[in-house]
């Protein structure tokens, strides 16, 4: 895309690269992105961002050494506000948390400390980070989310490159309140052309969207090249231009890559995302 040609903030990324995995503490491997870079074709500042929100990120393959040289292992919970100037690139997050496996901490709060303290400087912003035993993580017990889906509307599917103007209401003016989800969102990495899977809520009131619209449009991001913060804000700024909601939350749990899901959350309201793992995480 356009707006991402010739950003030096891209070249240095280990993303797409030959790297050597690193299993001593080492938080220089730890790289960012700027948000700014596609929030400048949605005309959205850091003044002007028209949601609250946050990307939560799971770690599956934490571990380290106790004092005595014991390994160590953990179920991790990263949240950054999606006010911070920068995401984490996830490739050098990986990395980053493989160099804690022979490294030695007193106990799980000293883990947990440095977590915060390495992330918050990388995303500039103060970042969450909560470590949970392996057997007992309620964040990420799997539920059934109340949710209409509408992945069995009988449709024709022709565009598989993002047009936002499939977007569309019914005709009628009655307002509604739905929770709709879809598990058929499919984009591809930015650098690597990777493809990421996730499974996308939208949880909206006002003027009813039309439901076919909404699943071709969702369906068009197929060959869409985007890290997974940046889709989710495209949506939920397409759904504003084009269905005017009177609220409008978006929040997608990807499939894990690496050790990590990560899962972003955008919202007029007050609202918190709702903790349940989807059965393809």
């Amino acid at each position: 895309m356009s707006h991402y040609n010739n950003a030096s903030e891209l070249d240095k990324l280990t993303l797409g690269k030959t790297t050597q995995y690193i299993s001593e503490y080492q938080p220089s491997l730890l790289q960012s992105v700027p948000r700014s870079l596609n929030r400048t074709e949605l005309n959205l500042t850091a003044e002007n961002l028209p949601f609250k929100g946050e990307d939560i990120w799971y770690g599956y393959e934490l571990s380290w050494l106790n004092n005595k040289g014991k390994p160590v292992v953990a179920v991790a919970e990263f949240s950054f506000p999606c006010t911070s100037p920068n995401i984490v690139e996830s490739k050098s997050f990986k990395l980053y948390l493989n160099s804690f496996n022979q490294t030695k901490f007193t106990d799980i709060h000293a883990v947990q400390t440095i977590l915060c303290q390495d992330l918050t400087k990388t995303c500039g912003a103060q970042a969450k980070v909560t470590l949970f035993n392996v057997e007992e993580c309620p964040a990420l017990n799997i539920k059934q989310i109340p949710s209409t889906c509408i992945d069995e509307l009988d449709i024709e599917v022709e565009e598989y490159h993002l047009q936002p103007e499939l977007l569309s209401l019914e005709n009628d003016e009655e307002n509604t309140d739905e929770l709709l989800v879809s598990h058929l969102l499919k984009s591809n990495c930015l650098i690597t052309n990777q493809p990421d899977w996730a499974s996308i809520y939208i949880d909206y009131s006002g003027n009813k969207i039309n439901h076919k619209s909404l699943l071709k449009y969702l369906i068009s991001f197929r060959q869409h090249n985007e890290f997974h913060e940046q889709c989710v804000e495209r949506i939920f700024c397409d759904i504003q231009r084009y269905c005017q909601p009177e609220k409008l939350t978006v929040y997608a749990r990807y499939t894990r890559r690496g050790g990590l899901d990560i899962n972003p959350f955008r919202t007029t309201e007050n609202n918190k995302p709702f903790f349940a793992r989807t059965i393809r995480q």
